[in-house]
């Protein structure tokens, strides 16, 4: 299912233009309040006028993890600091944790890009989301519950963990979505089992399910377990959360909400972008972000 046509369904062209104008505004914002952009940008003796095409993105350094590690907690922020509105950020367990800043502004971009990847799976206002992702400093809980309002579906803010509590309210409130890690998906089937509740008479049929590596396999055992169509969602912390790509009903590969995160595969050894089909190291530019955008 389709949230916002006139941007989902764009044409190459239209797309592209609202891309570039992004992108340039971008590169224009960091260059004027971010001194970390701009000396990385003046050492390559670049200007955001250098920025003319879509290609010209190649021109631009890189922002590696050290980076963001090295600038916390406020180094990357491209706004004042009485616009920012929410703050998340990283678990921190290899180094700094990496923050995300969001202006209001930002809020809605995520908002919108949660609600289109909760449409894609079927989510309507008539559903009721039992939302299992972590709430906090976390990325899932917030990016979860944000595109469930914007959907006018009925959100159950049960965090993660206390399993009996979840299933539970998965019986007594008729929850009809499931947002988990996928691992907490299977582990809640199997204590169902334990618990004799026989989760194919519920009234749950979907559920995105993300924020750790999965296989096919999980999927088939999910579906098979729940009786649900289970859709796979893609998300980081360093762009924004959840809400970067995701899969619609064909289940058939990942569509990244691309007037908001603009793609590119990398040869990591080069840095050279690699033609489509090619494999390497996917980079992600936020074309539209202001607390603290990433640039590639």
């Amino acid at each position: 299912m389709i949230f916002n046509p006139e941007y989902e369904c764009m044409d190459t062209q239209a797309r592209q233009s609202v891309q570039l104008a992004n992108l340039k505004n971008l590169v224009e914002m960091l260059y004027t309040h971010v001194p970390f952009y701009r000396e990385k940008m003046d050492a390559l003796a670049l200007k955001p006028h250098d920025i003319r095409s879509l290609a010209d993105i190649e021109k631009l350094p890189f922002t590696s993890k050290d980076d963001l590690r090295e600038n916390y907690p406020h180094g990357l922020r491209a706004c004042p600091r009485d616009r920012v509105v929410e703050v998340h950020m990283s678990s921190g367990t290899t180094g700094k944790p990496v923050v995300d800043e969001y202006t209001l502004k930002d809020i809605d971009i995520w908002r919108q890009a949660m609600a289109r990847t909760l449409a894609a799976a079927g989510c309507t206002k008539d559903d009721i989301v039992q939302n299992c992702y972590g709430y906090g400093l976390f990325t899932g809980g917030g990016g979860a519950h944000y595109g469930a309002l914007t959907i006018g579906a009925e959100v159950l803010p049960m965090s993660s963990g206390n399993t009996d509590k979840q299933l539970m309210v998965m019986q007594d409130f008729g929850s009809t979505m499931l947002t988990c890690t996928p691992s907490y998906a299977l582990y809640m089937a199997e204590e169902a089992a334990e618990a004799g509740i026989d989760l194919h008479a519920l009234p749950i049929s979907k559920g995105c399910f993300g924020a750790e590596p999965w296989s096919e396999n999980m999927r088939v055992q999910i579906e098979s377990r729940y009786g649900m169509k289970a859709y796979d969602i893609y998300g980081l912390t360093e762009i924004i959360g959840p809400g970067v790509s995701f899969e619609c009903e064909a289940q058939d590969g990942l569509h990244i909400n691309e007037d908001f995160f603009y793609p590119e595969i990398i040869d990591p050894a080069t840095g050279k972008v690699l033609a489509d089909g090619e494999k390497g190291e996917l980079v992600f530019t936020t074309l539209t972000k202001e607390g603290t955008p990433l640039l590639r």
